[in-house]
């Protein structure tokens, strides 16, 4: 296949002619990586996720451990923003995003890239964006918004600017709740937006967020949604795993255990606050032994590992 001799290539020539904004580039494994104890590496997949949002960050470290104890070599591709994630994806330069939210809040990414982008299937139903308030609001409702332009400084406090949920807001909510006026969109990053939000609820301020569910954060601080009557943020979708095009037929062993995963909301929650708060950066394949111990049947797909 012309485009994976061609990723291939230019990996073994250049790292640099991956430059898409990829950022840290490395093996994550334990030291094992590839061997699944011993067996030739039955080849590599390149997991390529933004690591500040940790849907994304949680089930690429899932992946690397089922993908490793089954027999292949995994490398882990970090990056920063959507766009530049699903361009590498239909190129090739990285095998598989392993948490997409392809239906609605990436569903202009698909609709540009999805000839070239192969769907392993859903793993998670729930996925919901959401503008979020302290518990301690008032407001209830984005309609409510307007009422507290002032306290809230005229400012929705998003994440980065090329996340899906930053275009919903910009494009749906603002405008169909006539915020336009009185509010901007304040984007940096998802952990920029968290700093905001700490600040906010330590201090008993006002505050209104970019959020989605499920995400760690709406549990960690003292949160809750605000009702969208008008729907702008959209209906909940489901979180895919997503191989670049012919990923099925290349890695095919591998692509039906991934398609073997599915996570309701409890084991969903307990993995990304596993390898996010209780275990944290560093720790992530202790996190994932003690989440597979404790969740064996979040697979429908039994691993067979190499011996």
């Amino acid at each position: 296949m012309n485009k994976r001799l061609s990723r291939k290539a230019l990996a073994a020539t250049a790292a640099s002619t991956l430059a898409l904004t990829l950022a840290a580039c490395g093996d994550s494994g334990d030291g094992d990586s590839g061997s699944g104890g011993g067996g030739e590496s039955k080849g590599t997949i390149t997991m390529g996720f933004i690591p500040s949002w940790t849907d994304g960050l949680s089930t690429a470290y899932l992946l690397e451990d089922q993908l490793t104890k089954a027999g292949y070599e995994v490398e882990m591709q970090t990056l920063t923003e959507a766009g530049p994630l699903y361009t590498a994806l239909a190129k090739g330069d990285v095998d598989m995003y392993p948490s997409a939210w392809p239906e609605v809040t990436h569903a202009a990414y698909m609709e540009e890239y999805g000839e070239d982008i192969e769907d392993i299937g859903a793993y998670y139903d729930n996925a919901k964006l959401t503008l979020a308030v302290p518990e301690y609001s008032e407001m209830q409702s984005i309609a409510d918004l307007p009422d507290h332009a002032q306290q809230l400084d005229g400012k929705i406090i998003g994440i980065e600017p090329g996340a899906g949920l930053t275009k919903a807001t910009k494009e749906s909510v603002i405008p169909e709740y006539g915020l336009g006026q009185d509010f901007e969109l304040v984007t940096s990053s998802t952990t920029g937006m968290l700093a905001e939000l700490k600040k906010a609820t330590d201090a008993k301020e006002e505050i209104v967020v970019t959020l989605w569910r499920p995400f760690w954060a709406n549990s960690a601080f003292p949160v809750r949604d605000l009702k969208d009557p008008k729907g702008a943020l959209g209906e909940s979708e489901a979180l895919h795993f997503l191989g670049t095009k012919g990923f099925s037929d290349e890695y095919s062993e591998a692509a039906d255990l991934i398609e073997g995963i599915k996570l309701d909301d409890e084991e969903y929650g307990s993995l990304e606050d596993m390898v996010v708060n209780e275990y944290g950066e560093g720790k992530e394949a202790e996190a994932i032994d003690a989440w597979i111990e404790e969740n064996p049947e979040a697979f429908e797909t039994e691993l067979t590992e190499e011996q």
